[in-house]
């Protein structure tokens, strides 16, 4: 049987390569803390980027982009609250959120992809 952490996780790793690619700078996989996960922490041009992976062998589900639901943007903004007051960055650092989505065999950068979430 499949184990989905494990299929995520390469998928994850997939996508860091993918972004390293793009000129960013992995700092952290798997952030994890008492407000939930984050897959992927980056820099990429100034910005302190907190990335979301998602993947689909298929669309007969929906595009892998459309599975970050409000809820999640608003775990992985509390996430990424926390990991800023944790790891001593500024807050004048600005932060992104990006999503990474798999479909089969072709990954998509989607920069930007929400703002952040009020609680």
């Amino acid at each position: 049987m499949i184990n989905k952490r494990q299929v995520g996780g390469e998928y994850e790793k997939r996508a860091a390569e993918y972004l390293k690619e793009q000129g960013y700078e992995i700092l952290q996989m798997n952030y994890r803390c008492r407000q939930g996960e984050i897959d992927i922490v980056a820099k990429e041009g100034g910005y302190l980027v907190f990335v979301e992976v998602k993947y689909r062998s298929d669309s007969g589900c929906g595009m892998p982009q459309e599975a970050v639901s409000s809820s999640k943007q608003r775990v992985i903004s509390r996430v990424a609250e926390y990991y800023c007051l944790t790891h001593c960055h500024s807050m004048e650092i600005p932060c992104r959120f990006d999503v990474v989505a798999v479909l089969g065999e072709e990954i998509r950068l989607f920069r930007n992809a929400f703002e952040y979430q009020e609680r």
